[in-house]
């Protein structure tokens, strides 16, 4: 077991992402040793995975190597790593590649895909979590229209023609829209001996909504705008369970398809169940208005992992939420380390957004309320602004131009990934 060091305190960080990602920047330059630990060594921008799900971006596009983010901070180290436990009376993390003590930890482990239990769900269909299940949604698309184009069976071909999404929140309705101008933009001009029409895209939905977080006016305008789009959207209905070639709904009813992508839900990494702490919904994790857990001040949990209540409401599993608490939980490590008062968390809501696709997006941010082509341009210069390194923002942002001007997808290559 590593000693801990007499000079500077150690803060070892669970995870990569924005959480992870953003407390270590903001204790960079602290004085402090930082140990960023993540099963992957690179930082990953979830928002966009979606469209390497539907070739319109490659994999290091939205995705950037820890080591050179921090490159230039000496006193930050990275683990390749997975966690398999936490001694808190120890102060001890250890991993599958050894143990490290800390004097003061941050849990950022962020989330993975909730099934709901459902275990036929999670043993067929797609999630969207990570890079590995985009490029396999990618590689599966492209592979449904290589063998529908050559299928004589009309019902066999149908079924592979047929892409049902579950979820709508911005996920599902974002890959929806994406799926459509895929397949009718793109695919249409290249397979010729196929029948458009036998193409289904579903869109499904357990509420009476997409978007919820949204005025219920913006999910209106969803709807109708992917409609248009040619993607048929179920609401009030429930998914009970897929083999890989039936998707079978509550009630009975049956459609084939070899596609189903979930985007339905998601809950708090795996390791927050092995930390012993009081978990909420979602296996979230409970924490104080410090982002601390009860009786450990030395233990942070921030983002998917921790359930934080405002207005009586848990904050959402968003970005903006994880990146700021990584601010406070960093400056609440410097207080404790200087024997300051700690600052509580209060979230300050950026408001939401979600594209469908060409000149078509929703915004919502206070009592700013738009859609269409404005509100896909707010969008998109979010989105490239929020990516980590001015490389990818520069190649996402050509990539786009060069899909808007010319209806292109050049990531359409099937991997052995």
């Amino acid at each position: 077991m590593e000693n801990k060091t007499a000079v500077k305190p150690h803060v070892i960080i669970i995870g990569a992402g924005f959480g992870g990602i953003r407390t270590a920047r903001a204790l960079a330059k602290s004085g402090v040793k930082i140990t960023l630990i993540d099963k992957y060594n690179y930082h990953l921008f979830q928002p966009l995975l979606y469209q390497v799900a539907t070739a319109g971006l490659s994999i290091d596009d939205i995705a950037y190597p820890v080591r050179a983010i921090f490159r230039e901070q000496k006193n930050v180290d990275f683990r390749l790593a997975e966690v398999i436990a936490v001694d808190f009376e120890n102060k001890a993390v250890t991993m599958n590649t050894g143990t490290l003590c800390y004097d003061y930890l941050v849990v950022a482990a962020g989330g993975m895909t909730n099934y709901s239990g459902m275990v036929s769900l999670k043993e067929h269909c797609f999630g969207m979590k990570t890079i590995d299940e985009a490029v396999a949604i990618r590689n599966h698309v492209l592979r449904m229209f290589e063998l529908a184009a050559h299928e004589k069976d009309g019902d066999k071909r149908r079924a592979l023609l047929t892409f049902v999404i579950v979820g709508g929140g911005p996920t599902g309705v974002e890959s929806a829209g994406a799926l459509s101008e895929l397949i009718y933009h793109v695919m249409i001009k290249e397979y010729h001996t196929l029948n458009f029409k036998e193409v289904r895209i579903m869109l499904v939905e357990a509420s009476d909504r997409l978007l919820a977080a949204m005025p219920e006016e913006l999910g209106d305008i969803t709807v109708e705008t992917l409609i248009g789009k040619h993607v048929e959207v179920r609401m009030c209905v429930q998914v009970t369970g897929y083999d890989g070639e039936r998707m079978t709904l509550k009630g009975g009813e049956i459609i084939p398809t070899y596609t189903l992508i979930w985007a339905a839900g998601v809950k708090a990494n795996e390791l927050v169940g092995k930390l012993n702490v009081e978990q909420a919904s979602m296996g979230r994790a409970i924490v104080n208005d410090y982002l601390q857990i009860p009786n450990r001040p030395d233990v942070f949990i921030i983002g998917d992992s921790a359930q934080c209540m405002q207005d009586q409401r848990p904050l959402p599993m968003v970005a903006p939420v994880a990146m700021q608490q990584a601010e406070i939980a960093a400056k609440n490590i410097c207080g404790l380390i200087r024997g300051k008062k700690l600052k509580k968390f209060v979230y300050n809501d950026v408001g939401n957004m979600a594209t469908i696709g060409r000149n078509a997006a929703v915004v919502h941010m206070g009592k700013f309320k738009i859609h269409g082509f404005l509100a896909w341009a707010i969008w998109s210069f979010v989105h490239i602004l929020r990516l980590i390194d001015f490389r990818n923002r520069a190649v996402v942002f050509v990539k786009w131009i060069w899909d808007y001007l010319v209806y292109e997808r050049i990531v359409r290559i099937i991997t052995r990934q």
